[in-house]
């Protein structure tokens, strides 16, 4: 028996709509100058890219689920969900990362901006939008005592291969996609303002984060189209997280206490701090009506749309 949150599904038929409907115009430029846009290797149109940012804790994945649901059962759309978190840096990697910046605790573990493998997944998205296979990467955050590793790429799932229908839609979901980076000024106003937890690391720290961010500038460059599932008050986090603690123990025995609970979030809440406000103002800076903005109140459900 589940004691969770009631999941209510009042997102998916907001974002469905929004994704057809910039789906529709992409399609009807590309039949006017098809040559352009047909992909180099399948002689087809390229996925359409979508970004999809979401709060940990408000449900991105069980929404990402239910709209690729809905894209191939309704609409005939051959439909990849890929999240960022599989595109973390190997153990190694991250341990060498770590001891590159030994008192950075924002990279001491894998979490926030600049401990992914932003290669692999340029890498990755770069062939599926060109039609070409390529193999999804996993990553296991149970490996090393709850460290993580990537899993071995022989147990990667294979897309666009030899017999397999051509990826038409990509979502790529995550609690950091879309984050861009800050100007210097930028990140220093931010710091020497109130907040949760900037304070708690030295300027520097922040500033190299901040650095790292700028790779992540071609994955985002890659979205036709963005959602952007955002809490009325960040901090809910905090209490969203602690819901899905309380329910691990109750149908498991075990999870965080409140005391670890503020401990995991901490390490991650920075990134919001710094990088939400500029993403609630549109990703895009060339393309109109193309981001799609749904502010939830603390029950999760949505309770004003935007589109920037």
């Amino acid at each position: 028996m589940s004691f969770g949150p009631e999941i209510v599904d009042d997102k998916s038929p907001i974002c469905i709509p929004f994704i057809l409907k910039r789906l529709g115009e992409r399609q009807r430029i590309q039949h006017l100058n098809s040559k352009q846009h047909l992909s180099a290797e399948s002689g087809k149109p390229p996925p359409f890219v979508i970004g999809l940012n979401g709060v940990q804790g408000v449900g991105k994945t069980t929404l990402v689920g239910q709209l690729a649901k809905a894209l191939r059962s309704q609409h005939g759309l051959e439909t990849l969900v890929v999240s960022i978190d599989d595109f973390y840096l190997t153990h190694d990697d991250q341990k060498a990362l770590a001891a590159s910046q030994p008192d950075n605790k924002l990279v001491a573990c894998r979490g926030e901006p600049g401990t992914h493998d932003m290669k692999l997944a340029s890498a990755f998205l770069e062939a599926v939008v060109r039609g070409k296979p390529a193999r999804i990467p996993q990553y296991d955050k149970s490996a090393y005592a709850g460290e993580g590793d990537r899993v071995p790429e022989t147990q990667w799932k294979v897309v666009n291969g030899p017999g397999q229908p051509k990826v038409e839609v990509v979502l790529l979901e995550g609690w950091c996609v879309g984050f861009r980076p800050l100007s210097s000024m930028e990140i220093t106003a931010k710091w020497m303002a109130p907040s949760r937890t900037l304070q708690q690391h030295d300027l520097q720290d922040l500033e190299f984060v901040n650095g790292r961010l700028q790779s992540y500038e071609a994955i985002t460059s890659l979205f036709d189209a963005f959602i952007h599932i955002d809490a009325e008050d960040l901090e809910w986090v905090y209490d969203w997280r602690m819901e899905q603690e309380v329910n691990l123990i109750r149908e498991r025995g075990s999870g965080m206490t409140r005391e670890q609970v503020v401990k995991f979030v901490d390490a991650y809440y920075p990134a919001y701090e710094l990088y939400a406000s500029k993403l609630r103002q549109g990703v895009f800076a060339d393309k109109l009506s193309c981001h799609l903005r749904l502010m939830v109140s603390k029950d999760r459900r949505v309770k004003e749309t935007f589109i920037i």
